[in-house]
């Protein structure tokens, strides 16, 4: 049954404008799309100069793609009937806040509108080939939650989310400042794929039961809950071992290894999921995870700063 939307706006509405809007962009999955952009520009530093005009234009046009993705969830996920009153998080403005369903739709298309304008700049200044990728990514972020079989619904959630929000935008970030992609951007860009798809996984093992309800079949309802903890785990490890191996092999710089200071976050997000039954209980684990692909993506870019500068 969908839930029944408020008429008007709620007294958290009024008193709180700007703080409803801004979670409406459901900002701790922002720096999903931050870190890429700046470990993607980390990468070319050895190999040319930095125009930072490109730079500035990549990363706000990953903000509003990344925002007004999570604004079509808000929407589908209310249209659907998943969101209500009582749901978890920082989603579920529309029922909740009274914002219409309409408005948090023209405003994700208006992001999207933005984001191709930039993308212009972006492609002028590199090259047209970039265009079409990026209308993929956009619709890749539309059909995520929107389409008649939503991506976020099925198995491959993670995937997709790691992929084009973690290895594409890295590359793209790297081709825009080179004109060109190396292995090694690739290889250091997988750690990120994972983190990222980490991040989607933290959310739907909190959403686990409420999903299996409403008929998703995402890897945590396919897995179940303790299966996909390991599997978080798993990949928190993967991450970590595939940087180290990279130094191991000297294609890295031994500076990444800063990424291990990551690491208690890391730990964090798993003990936080262990033994949790109820989603409110989850949502400091969940929110542990997004900031490990932050902060691992973040030290990441400060080890190849490092690795550039003390090493020339």
């Amino acid at each position: 049954m969908q839930p029944q939307m408020q008429t008007g706006p709620s007294p958290t509405f009024k008193g709180k404008n700007w703080r409803v809007w801004w979670q409406l962009t459901r900002p701790h999955t922002l720096t999903a799309a931050f870190v890429p952009v700046l470990l993607g520009t980390a990468l070319a530093l050895p190999l040319t100069s930095i125009d930072l005009g490109l730079f500035i234009a990549m990363l706000i046009a990953c903000l509003l793609i990344q925002a007004a993705t999570n604004m079509f969830n808000e929407y589908y996920d209310f249209k659907r009937g998943l969101d209500n009153e009582h749901s978890v998080g920082i989603g579920g403005a529309i029922v909740r806040e009274g914002i219409q369903p309409a408005t948090v739709m023209k405003i994700a298309l208006s992001l999207y509108g933005i984001s191709m304008l930039l993308g212009v700049y972006i492609c002028m200044n590199s090259s047209w080939w970039l265009a079409a990728i990026g209308l993929v990514s956009m619709t890749v972020g539309y059909l995520y939650t929107g389409g008649p079989i939503p991506i976020a619904y099925t198995p491959f959630g993670e995937i997709f989310a790691g992929f084009f929000m973690g290895m594409l935008i890295i590359l793209i970030a790297f081709y825009i400042q080179t004109g060109f992609v190396t292995m090694i951007s690739v290889l250091i860009s997988v750690p990120i794929v994972i983190t990222v798809g980490a991040i989607l996984l933290a959310n739907n093992i909190r959403d686990h039961d409420g999903d299996k309800e409403n008929g998703r079949k995402t890897l945590a309802i396919l897995l179940g809950q303790k299966r996909a903890i390991f599997l978080l785990a798993g990949m928190f490890l993967v991450s970590y071992a595939w940087v180290f191996t990279l130094i191991g092999l000297d294609y890295a710089s031994a500076w990444l290894a800063i990424v291990l200071l990551s690491s208690p976050k890391a730990i964090k997000a798993i003990k936080g999921f262990i033994g949790k039954t109820k989603p409110i209980q989850m949502v400091p684990a969940m929110i542990a995870t997004a900031q490990t692909n932050t902060i691992f993506g973040f030290l990441l870019s400060i080890g190849l700063f490092l690795g550039h500068f003390l090493n020339n």
